[in-house]
């Protein structure tokens, strides 16, 4: 069964954006920092929609050494629509055999990135574990998503 799972946007100043969307009644659900990787989540739902739909805001934090931080152009804070999936690998070959390039393969058996026809940048997350398996495992990345 495919569930669909949120909406990811960068965004460069947090506190404004989530005031933004309090404005219209969404309200943080919860939130994941990352040291490691210099970046924030926030995730944001309307009453009653946690989990159900969901706007992932994403934060990454400015550069240590003190110079500008990301600027976002083009559509570049549109990040992805996520959906997590019964069986990753049957969903990218189904997107393969209709001529669909997955630009991230499923190499860890949880998590692929693949383009709408628009280009638009859709994450498919495996429902549960799958092991690692060939040839997803060997595949390189394609592109960017």
């Amino acid at each position: 069964m495919t569930k669909y799972l949120h909406t990811m946007i960068r965004v460069t100043d947090p506190d404004a954006t989530i005031a933004f969307f309090n404005l219209i009644g969404l309200e943080e659900v919860r939130r994941q920092e990352s040291e490691a990787g210099r970046f924030t989540l926030i995730f944001l739902a309307a009453p009653g929609q946690e989990g159900v739909a969901e706007v992932e805001l994403t934060y990454n934090w400015p550069a240590e050494d003190g110079s500008k931080p990301e600027e976002y152009h083009g559509g570049r804070n549109f990040g992805h629509l996520a959906y997590r999936v019964e069986d990753i690998y049957a969903t990218c070959e189904r997107l393969m055999d209709e001529g669909h390039m997955i630009n991230r393969p499923p190499r860890d058996g949880h998590m692929a990135f693949v383009r709408t026809p628009d280009g638009i940048s859709v994450e498919l997350l495996q429902d549960g574990y799958l092991e690692p398996m060939e040839p997803w495992a060997s595949m390189e990345n394609t592109g960017s998503w």
